[in-house]
């Protein structure tokens, strides 16, 4: 675009003279960089029919236009229309046969439409008259080899990308994955470092070092890759987010606060980054802050239903359920089959006294998820709580037939066979429970405060121990 219309009085005014003609079906004239930035509105806010909408008018102004035709293109892709987008970047390729943004999200959607052999020929026949974006067209046969099943296929391309252009995130992140999924995380550690090796201040080598560190959950050594590569390249906002993460699962949260705030200061105000923001203010228990940046998220995109959960969650912390059920619902709105989201307005209703409400969350999960551990115990504890101890062992039962393998589910089941006073039962789930995972024994102790109950269950795990 020849100018930037962004977060300008120029652009606002932009998008209303263009929403104000198409209320009244009138026509007007707009430079091909207004329609540029009209698209770009639109899609940034998740408005592609809107977005779509635009490039047609634009087209019918700017018919031979190939750009308008790629973000066209580009847009029917990102809406899931494969054969649409199929059918316009064909068009396209008849007119610039050798265009790398055409061939490339030709195979993107040759990749998406299962035709792997397809895509995976388009782009390494590129590769033979291409010598500046063969990073890119790497890291896209690695996506096809990937989505096709191909792990070590998609591994040997991400590492050629990563080669060229070391600073490819998008690789980055796939290569760890595919090393993840082939159980090769502990081996790609000897990958990364040999490009320390080589470079010992390479800014980029220590991040995707903890990229795989990260994805080993050893987030004290993800957090020194990190850190090398922030005082290594000081305005480095990616490693500073992934910092931010990392310290928020070693449980350092004033930690990972300062590293979002950097990432910000960097970047700028995304509404990802405004969420793990709040995140670590409701894990400080500052959840008027933790509000005010969910808030801010979502002002940035109304749409952000992260967020809205978000504000859900810290009104929920300070047992404010009413309205933190609002927010759940408002949530769940936009992604129905949230079983997260579900299950917390599962329990903010019943805490409100809507127990029907509360069930048919609970019903919805298992129609989606039933292997949800929190599912089962959450869901049976309501009849515990009503002192309804054989409809609590019923649900829990339930769960047990779906995991089998939970030791939870038993030790919970000892818990309601006792209040019913079925102890032999009782005995046989304690068994398999401790069989499962002897450790976990000790959350019975929270059930039972009176001391002769304890000695007795104390007795019972003591014979097992010592068999």
């Amino acid at each position: 675009m020849d100018r930037d219309f962004r977060e300008t009085e120029e652009g606002k005014n932009l998008v209303k003279r263009f929403e104000e003609l198409q209320n009244t079906s009138s026509t007007g004239f707009f430079t091909e960089d207004e329609y540029e930035y009209l698209i770009k509105h639109y899609s940034t806010l998740g408005k592609n029919n809107k977005a779509l909408r635009v490039i047609d008018v634009a087209l019918e102004q700017y018919p031979f236009s190939t750009d308008l035709m790629l973000e066209k293109a580009r847009l029917l892709f990102e809406s899931e229309k494969y054969q649409q987008a199929l059918d316009l970047v064909e068009t396209l390729e008849s007119i610039q046969p050798n265009d790398i943004d055409v061939i490339l999200l030709k195979g993107a959607i040759l990749t998406n439409l299962e035709k792997y052999e397809e895509a995976i020929h388009l782009l390494t026949d590129a590769l033979e008259f291409n010598s500046e974006d063969r990073d890119e067209l790497y890291y896209c046969i690695g996506l096809a080899y990937q989505s096709w099943g191909y792990y070590n296929e998609a591994i040997q391309n991400y590492k050629n990308a990563l080669e060229i252009n070391l600073d490819h995130e998008d690789a980055t992140y796939e290569l760890a994955y595919c090393f993840d999924i082939t159980n090769q995380l502990p081996e790609s550690i000897n990958y990364y470092q040999h490009f320390i090796d080589n470079d010992p201040f390479s800014h980029t080598a220590w991040y995707n070092l903890g990229v795989v560190y990260s994805k080993m959950m050893d987030w004290e050594n993800a957090i020194k890759a990190y850190e090398y590569a922030t005082l290594i390249k000081e305005d480095f906002a990616s490693a500073y987010f992934n910092l931010g993460n990392a310290y928020m699962n070693n449980g350092n949260f004033s930690e990972a606060n300062e590293h979002y705030k950097k990432t910000i200061e960097l970047e700028g105000p995304t509404p990802d980054v405004l969420c793990c923001l709040a995140a670590s203010y409701e894990k400080m228990e500052l959840y008027d802050s933790g509000i005010s940046h969910f808030k801010q998220a979502l002002k940035i995109d109304p749409n952000y239903h992260e967020a809205m959960f978000g504000i859900g969650s810290c009104l929920e912390s300070q047992e404010k359920w009413l309205e933190a059920s609002h927010f759940f619902k408002k949530a769940l709105s936009y992604d129905e089959k949230n079983t997260t989201y579900l299950l917390a307005l599962a329990d903010a209703e019943y805490n409100t006294g809507n127990v029907v409400s509360a069930i048919e969350s609970y019903e919805k999960v298992v129609e989606i998820d039933p292997y949800n551990v929190d599912l089962w115990l959450n869901w049976s504890f309501i009849y515990f709580e009503q002192e309804d101890f054989d409809k609590a062992s019923s649900v829990v039962e339930q769960g047990i037939d779906e995991m089998p393998d939970e030791a939870e589910l038993y030790y919970r089941n000892v818990v309601y066979l006792i209040n019913d006073g079925k102890y032999k039962e009782a005995f046989v789930f304690l068994e398999n429970a401790l069989t499962l995972n002897f450790d976990k024994h000790v959350q019975l102790f929270e059930f039972f405060t009176d001391l002769e109950t304890q000695k007795a269950l104390y007795k019972i795990i003591d014979q097992y121990k010592n068999q």
